[in-house]
């Protein structure tokens, strides 16, 4: 597609732009969005428009990565405290016994250590089978703590087939687990908001027979 035919912030076609419904939300927790390559096509996806809208925010794309190359998230100008070490928490569901091939027990992060100042997000998006994929190619990923989301609402993501009730978006995921560790779910609701805005002008385009 002609660059000139395609949104420079976005990357999607000026005719279907996403970027109304980017809106910047102030956190503190950075967030690492690792993306699997399928899904730097998929139209659908809400990767994209999670990252335009956390000030903390950096996304790769890729299957493989290797842990000691992943560049630090920007933060901008702020003081040296704000620039010193995180503590990565990999959003990921616990994984049901017997699952195979096996995967070693996720260590546990200290309760001091939860603090949104000092803590990175690392969230996989893709598929529930790609991002289970990529979770089996970087060992490093495996041996992070994990937060696990539970007893979540159902989802508003519309748009895309889910293999249970209690699965959800990049962004949905993303924000809830930020609200969790941030303590403020009503810092995230404007972006979720934004959500459902970017899910209806998705739907339109499928037309009435597939709403």
């Amino acid at each position: 597609m002609s660059e000139r035919l395609r949104c420079g912030t976005c990357l999607r076609p000026r005719s279907s732009c996403i970027c109304r419904w980017i809106t910047p939300v102030a956190h503190e927790v950075e967030v690492l969005i690792l993306q699997h390559p399928l899904e730097l096509a998929q139209a659908k996806g809400s990767a994209r428009l999670l990252h335009l809208s956390l000030m903390r925010s950096r996304m790769l794309t890729g299957e493989v990565f290797a842990a000691d190359d992943l560049p630090a998230v920007p933060l901008g100008s702020e003081s040296a405290a704000a620039h010193a070490p995180r503590h990565n928490l990999l959003l990921y569901p616990d994984t049901p016994p017997g699952s195979t091939p096996l995967l070693p027990a996720p260590p546990a992060l200290a309760p001091e250590l939860l603090q949104p100042a000092r803590l990175r997000l690392v969230v996989l998006d893709g598929t529930w089978r790609k991002s289970r994929k990529m979770l089996y190619l970087n060992p490093w990923l495996q041996h992070l703590p994990r937060l696990a989301l539970q007893d979540m609402p159902g989802s508003n993501y519309l748009i895309r087939r889910a293999h249970k009730p209690d699965q959800l978006s990049t962004l949905e995921a993303t924000c809830a687990a930020l609200a969790q560790l941030e303590g403020d779910a009503e810092r995230f609701r404007p972006l979720l908001d934004a959500f459902d805005g970017f899910v209806a002008q998705q739907m339109s385009y499928a037309g009435p027979s597939s709403k």
